[in-house]
């Protein structure tokens, strides 16, 4: 029975790996509710900001910020790579990084280099495994991101950009849809356009007294939204990083339990020839006595 207790064996831990899969997808559940909660709490703020900043940017045609002047000439472009910490969680890492790869692929047919700032573990190994630049980083945001430690890294390329030395910034995340579907976006962050700080704003314009004068609140203005920005993609991403979890550890619990059932069907078939060859050995002795 040397094969029956190798299955026995290999029974016994698939059984303990889906006790595992089945806590992870528990408290990814429960971990998702909660990240899909801060991603809809945030997403007010960062419309109000941008209807503001359009009526601002309406009410004073005559200055216009750095981020909303064109540098096509410049020699490099910005990526901020949003990314998990952790894996498990199917191929959102790798859709994403795909998405990242071509558009690299894109810049570098133009001509461009590129400034990467990686938000994630998983994405700070593939850009340095792939030898991209990446200018800053940070990692271990845990389950809630705080904006305090977003705006360091992200920082450097909106300086640079600022200074004219970037002629885009792309933001890399995976926008959540649904608990079934996230998809991988690559979309320009700067040059703010003024048809997309329009989107939504109200048709009438507004008048403004400014405090100490209309530059200043205008810059800091468009600074925080560019940050709400960010914080809502690193919010929409670790919503969307929970869900695929919760449907890996799912479908990883659902085939576990298909494997332990073909394993002890092996089980039985084996176990019921060495009873029937143990039987015919025993008939065949008073047989032969």
């Amino acid at each position: 029975m040397a094969a029956g207790k190798e299955i026995r064996g290999k029974i016994k831990s698939v059984e303990n790996t889906k006790k595992i899969t089945k806590a992870m997808e528990m408290v990814a559940a429960s971990k998702m509710r909660k990240a899909q909660e801060r991603m809809r709490m945030a997403r007010p703020y960062s419309e109000k900001v941008r209807a503001i900043a359009a009526n601002l940017s309406r009410a004073n045609p005559e200055y216009v910020h750095p981020f909303m002047v064109e540098h096509p000439q410049a020699p490099a472009a910005g990526l901020i790579v949003v990314t998990t910490d952790k894996g498990l969680c199917g191929g959102l890492n790798t859709n994403l990084l795909r998405a990242v790869t071509n558009q690299l692929r894109e810049l570098q047919g133009q001509g461009k280099s590129a400034q990467v700032v990686a938000i994630g573990n998983k994405g700070l190994g593939f850009l340095n495994r792939i030898g991209a630049k990446v200018v800053s980083h940070v990692t271990g945001l845990g389950d809630t991101p705080h904006l305090e430690r977003l705006i360091g890294p992200v920082k450097v390329l909106l300086d640079a950009y600022a200074e004219g030395k970037l002629s885009a910034v792309y933001l890399c995340y995976t926008r959540f849809i649904n608990t079934m579907k996230q998809e991988p976006v690559v979309q320009q962050l700067l040059p703010l356009s003024a048809k997309e700080l329009e989107t939504g704003a109200p048709d009438y314009d507004w008048d403004y007294i400014y405090e100490p004068d209309a530059p200043t609140v205008i810059d800091e203005l468009l600074v925080r939204y560019v940050e709400a920005l960010v914080y809502q993609a690193v919010a929409e991403n670790m919503a969307s990083e929970q869900s695929a979890r919760m449907v890996a550890m799912k479908a990883a619990t659902d085939n576990a339990g298909n494997l332990i059932s073909e394993l002890k069907l092996v089980y039985n078939k084996t176990r019921q020839a060495a009873i029937t060859k143990e039987i015919s050995e025993i008939v065949a002795g008073a047989a032969a006595v």
